[in-house]
């Protein structure tokens, strides 16, 4: 160890990742010492990798970090996220940013300060290119002061800010890429709640657990949109033709508009969603290159709606992936899974095939069964259920009957690997 130069022992202690052990092994000897205090890039203060951070008072954890802070020079990542912690000085934790700010790259901030800090006043116009925001608040931002102009990665989680404010923020960022809200709390000037965002180069947005009226999002350049655990009346979309993932996720939406902007999708990923199919299809049946669709725990408009494989064939013949889950609990299903499996095409491309049901039954053997022989060039199948800690003799005998089931249908598909996930 006492030939590595002492860039590459700061390296190492940039790996290390937190201050407690960076710490410690800048102890070591002076050469260590050196490395930490010119050389460390990365430096994080998390309260939980290290209990002791809730059980110092805050004076003292003040001090700690900064005795910490202030022994080193230049660095490019810094974590602060202190949860369970009483509130900090501001006066401490502005003297924390200004004396870090201008090398900083990515920036992790969850610390609570009386009184609130400002911290877009702070680190705008520097070299910062990630921003990793929680339970703070933005206010009163001002786009040709409080410029980004590095800023790629954006997320706000727990956050503050008025729906004018959070526009105003995004074109603060002209070269932003990648943005993540996460339950933030939108601030409105009248009854309906309405977010408008416009950015030119946002390529991917990840949005968790809002309740809005209407969100509608221009993005000519997004390419991925992840929508989890949202109540939306209206979620509109404005692009060119970009998306290629499209992924919604336990949602409540009652008007989902995306225009033309799913014409080149790529992956279709739908969970824990009421959705209309002949509608839904309509909307995603142009993406001719979708290569994934996974339709997982959706429930129908309509009783007497189901997933076409024909049209799903004809319409994606370049789909290797599929999955679909049912709740195949009600007998009338039966019909509706014959429908749903007629025709004569077949799903050439398709090597993964992922079948699901909330229920193990002889309607469920059948459609595995019909999907088989659809797949010409299957290689593997996973098949998806449900079974209950307290299981009747007639639930015992289902299982053993379709267990036996399947062995003999797969010994029709020797080349195909089989799985079995149940919950």
């Amino acid at each position: 160890m006492d030939y590595l130069p002492v860039e590459v022992i700061g390296n190492i202690l940039s790996h290390l990742g937190t201050a407690r052990d960076v710490i410690v092994a800048s102890a070591t000897c002076r050469k260590w010492r050196e490395a930490c205090q010119k050389h460390l890039h990365t430096l994080s203060f998390n309260s939980h990798d290290w209990p002791l951070y809730r059980d110092l008072s805050t004076s003292r954890l003040e001090i700690l970090i900064t005795q910490t802070l202030f022994q080193t020079t230049r660095l490019q990542g810094l974590s602060i996220l202190m949860d369970d912690v009483d509130e900090f000085s501001a006066s401490t934790v502005v003297a924390w940013l200004m004396y870090t700010r201008e090398s900083l790259q990515w920036l992790f901030y969850n610390v609570r300060t009386t009184p609130n800090i400002n911290i877009l006043d702070i680190c705008g116009r520097q070299k910062l290119e990630m921003l990793v925001l929680a339970h703070n608040s933005v206010s009163g931002v001002e786009p040709n002061y409080q410029r980004f102009l590095c800023l790629k990665s954006l997320s706000l989680s727990y956050v503050s800010i008025s729906a004018l404010d959070l526009n105003m923020l995004l074109t603060a960022c002209p070269k932003i890429e990648i943005l993540a809200l996460v339950n933030p709390e939108i601030a409105m000037s009248d009854a309906q709640v309405t977010v408008e965002l416009n950015s030119t180069t946002l390529k991917s947005i990840y949005i968790e657990a809002i309740s809005l009226d209407k969100f509608i999002l221009e993005a000519d350049s997004l390419e991925n949109l992840h929508l989890k655990d949202c109540a939306l009346e209206l979620f509109e979309l404005v692009g060119k033709g970009t998306l290629k993932y499209f992924k919604i996720d336990d949602v409540s939406i009652i008007h989902l508009d995306v225009g033309e902007a799913v014409d080149n999708l790529e992956t279709v990923d739908v969970s824990n969603f009421t959705i209309n199919w002949s509608k839904f299809y309509q909307m995603i049946s142009k993406s001719s290159t979708m290569r994934s669709l996974r339709l997982w725990d959706v429930v129908f408009d309509e009783e007497d709606e189901i997933v076409d494989v024909e049209t799903i064939a004809l319409c994606f013949p370049q789909l290797n992936h599929l999955a679909v889950s049912y709740d195949l609990r009600d007998d009338l299903r039966e019909g509706i899974l014959h429908y749903g499996l007629q025709g004569l095409s077949l799903l050439e491309n398709v090597n993964v095939l992922e079948l699901g049901s909330t229920v193990i039954n002889d309607i469920f053997t059948q459609w595995v069964a019909g999907l088989l022989q659809r797949c010409p060039n299957l290689t593997k199948l996973v098949i998806h259920g449900m079974i209950s800690e307290t299981k009747t003799h007639e639930e015992c005998q289902m299982l053993a009957s379709f267990t036996s089931s399947i062995v003999q249908l797969m010994r029709r598909y020797m080349h195909v690997d089989v799985q079995f996930e149940f919950e």
